[in-house]
């Protein structure tokens, strides 16, 4: 009993110590999902405050902007490079394990070019900038990669049992609204600087404190986690890369999970990059009320995670991440309406904050479980562990999703108030297909599989019991 007692324990610290680490990478990633744009395409009421303009502006060709295609190329990197650091990491025969190693080397690198991508070298509009951009974002990417791969790759090996499987997805959709919510400080924080610093180099100092909190989160659960105690002697995987990525996508079950997921993050990422544009030209507040909102939206989303938590083991998965598309449809078309028909912008404000927090509940904790089954069943199936490669073309539907919302997003946005309330619309209909998509999800056969395999250590006995 006792022994039964410090194995949970350890257990249950080895959740914790990596949840910390998604704290870490969700707010760098948190600050460049929803300010790079904010930052680099100024909007006249920042350029009335002293913000500058350090790369070309407008539509450049084919409706495109220079911001756009910067990011959807460093996006498009990201989801290629992806299957190639799964593929190492899944090979990898270091004795910290196969997934730490990489973790340690990534987290300070991954950091420091979240600030150097707000960082030009020329003081004010220049091709040159253009071109900075485009290397530091490169450079981000590939850390990014570097780290998160591998990290996500951890998730199935350390919940080894359904319910450690929703209680590391819960803890870590926790840290993750958290991280997302401290990103979204930036303009918070830089109100307080600018006095002394100024409109731009405020900023920055901003994003290079939360680097450095964020690279100190990254190092928890790479020193603190003994991967090869908490996740056993996992055998490297010894497919190619190539095959391993053909083996991956030829999985039924995760090319519905794959196409669902693509579909979400557009709308998701739509919706997040628009989030500061929707509270300040469409409601007309201060863009420090940006993470008002944004706190009052993780507030209510963590009051649902516990039910969510029981929900999912009682229900299921799939009918709550279906339901979570459905309302998050309605959350986006709310929003395209804000500041309209005479409703205070308060009301709005709230309104689409609670609305998108139901659903942020159920989609920021199941995908990464469902995946974890996923994986996990197609190991019992063929006999090898390649969950890094899994993560990887999960990180590569995420960067698909957010490279065309990000093309989306800026080139519709150049319409003003128009463009903003249609890139919520856009969001809904991605969102619905989503919806559509994940209904054919088979879940019975996923868990039948999981189900029927002994779990690791209990000869004979099923995981899960």
């Amino acid at each position: 009993m006792g022994k039964t007692k410090a194995v949970r324990s350890g257990i249950e610290r080895n959740l914790r110590l990596f949840a910390v680490g998604q704290l870490g990478w969700a707010i760098l990633s948190g600050i460049i999902s929803n300010w790079l744009v904010y930052y680099y395409m100024p909007s006249e009421s920042m350029l009335s405050q002293g913000m500058k303009i350090f790369i070309t502006q407008g539509v450049v060709f084919a409706g495109l902007t220079v911001i756009g295609v910067i990011t959807a190329c460093g996006r498009l990197l990201d989801g290629f490079i992806d299957p190639f650091i799964a593929s190492k990491s899944d090979s990898c025969k270091s004795p910290l394990g196969r997934r730490i190693p990489f973790m340690r080397f990534a987290a300070v690198p991954f950091g420091l070019m979240t600030l150097v991508v707000f960082i030009s070298p020329v003081d004010g509009e220049s091709p040159v900038n253009n071109i900075a951009l485009f290397v530091s974002l490169m450079l981000f990417y590939i850390t990014l990669s570097l780290y998160c791969t591998p990290f996500n790759a951890l998730i199935p090996e350390l919940g080894r049992s359904q319910e450690d499987r929703i209680n590391l997805s819960t803890y870590i959709s926790v840290t993750y609204f958290i991280g997302t919510a401290m990103a979204y400080l930036v303009t918070a924080i830089d109100g307080l600087l600018e006095p002394a610093l100024g409109a731009v180099w405020s900023f920055r100092a901003t994003v290079g404190i939360l680097a450095l909190v964020a690279i100190i989160c990254m190092l928890v659960p790479a020193f603190g986690i003994d991967e090869k105690t908490a996740c056993g002697e996992a055998v490297p995987s010894s497919t190619p890369m190539g095959e391993s990525v053909v083996r991956t996508f030829k999985n039924r079950d995760f090319q519905v999970f794959e196409l669902s997921d693509v579909l979400y993050w557009v709308s998701i990422t739509m919706f997040q990059t628009g989030l500061p544009y929707y509270i300040t030209e469409l409601m007309g507040f201060d863009d420090s009320m940006t993470f008002i909102f944004f706190a009052l939206m993780t507030v209510v989303s963590l009051v649902f995670y516990a039910p969510v938590n029981v929900m999912a083991k009682r229900l299921g998965k799939k009918k709550l991440v279906v339901f979570a598309f459905f309302f998050f449809c309605v959350a986006f078309a709310v929003t395209s309406a804000c500041g309209q028909f005479g409703i205070p912008a308060m009301v709005w404000g709230v309104l689409v904050a609670v609305l998108a927090a139901i659903p942020m509940a159920v989609l920021g904790i199941l995908p990464q479980a469902v995946l974890a089954d996923i994986a996990e069943a197609d190991a019992i199936e063929a006999g090898e562990h390649r969950e890094g490669m899994f993560y990887a073309a999960r990180t590569f539907s995420m960067t698909l999703g957010q490279t065309l919302a990000m093309i989306l997003f800026t080139s519709i946005s150049t319409m003003g108030q128009t463009g903003y309330r249609a890139t919520a619309l856009v969001a809904t209909a991605f969102c619905l297909v989503a919806a559509v998509v994940f209904a054919r999800y088979r879940e019975d056969r996923v868990l039948g599989t999981i189900a029927a395999a002994p779990a690791p250590g209990e000869s004979g006995k099923k995981e899960g019991e």
